[in-house]
């Protein structure tokens, strides 16, 4: 199926193994193993060393992926001036772009851009941030990405609270075509309950990159 089609059929929990998490030595691997294994999408995070303390991915990889994979990119900005390098992630072939609500006050605009540029549109939002604001973009939004973690790094702990805010979520964006996102410390534990709270795209990292079989670690998230 499509993204168009997946992303339509909002019963439908899509998974996204973020590359972050690969052996960085093997990308490719990575992306190989991601599609055997029955992924939906390919979770690309962009670090500038500013927002957060790591500096990775940048749009040269991801247009060499989208030659490479019929998987679809989302990328994650989280990046302090976002404004700037939308197109150049755009240009590359990003299904997806999702930037940090912190990162910019013109969030109207810059997610009315991205669609324009011929992505969705993704807004990201850390633990501990207010969601309230959520309600004035929901007419632009394609994706709600809510933070399991605090952002910069791999494999760090979930922070319970999430479970509540994706639930937050759910009730702002009511009936809209909106994915909920859950990024940082999914697993096989907690994938239930947060899709049980609403979320419907789980990003996993450790979790997929270290399980013995790929395969069944996306039908356990997925729940399927």
């Amino acid at each position: 199926m499509s993204l168009v089609d997946d992303w339509e059929d909002l019963n439908r929990v899509l998974i996204s193994p973020s590359l972050l998490s690969a052996d960085p030595a093997r990308v490719i691997d990575g992306v190989r193993l991601a599609e055997e294994a029955g992924a939906d999408l390919l979770h690309i995070d962009v670090m500038d060393g500013h927002f957060v303390p790591n500096l990775s991915f940048g749009p040269e990889l991801v247009r060499k992926l989208r030659e490479e994979t019929q998987l679809n990119l989302e990328i994650h900005l989280m990046v302090d001036n976002p404004a700037d390098i939308i197109p150049l992630f755009a240009d590359a072939g990003a299904d997806i772009i999702a930037f940090h609500r912190e990162a910019s006050p013109h969030c109207h605009r810059l997610l009315e851009e991205i669609r324009h540029l011929g992505a969705r549109s993704g807004i990201a939002y850390n633990p501990g941030q207010s969601l309230e604001d959520l309600r004035l973009v929901c007419d632009v939004v394609d994706e709600v990405v809510i933070m399991g973690v605090n952002p910069g790094s791999s494999g760090a702990r979930f922070i319970p609270g999430t479970f509540e805010r994706v639930q937050r979520v759910a009730q702002i964006i009511e009936d809209r075509n909106v994915r909920i996102c859950v990024d940082g410390g999914v697993d096989l534990d907690n994938a239930a309950l947060l899709r049980d709270c609403g979320a419907n795209l789980l990003v996993s990292g450790s979790c997929f990159f270290s399980a013995a079989d790929a395969p069944a670690a996306i039908r356990t998230l997925r729940g399927s």
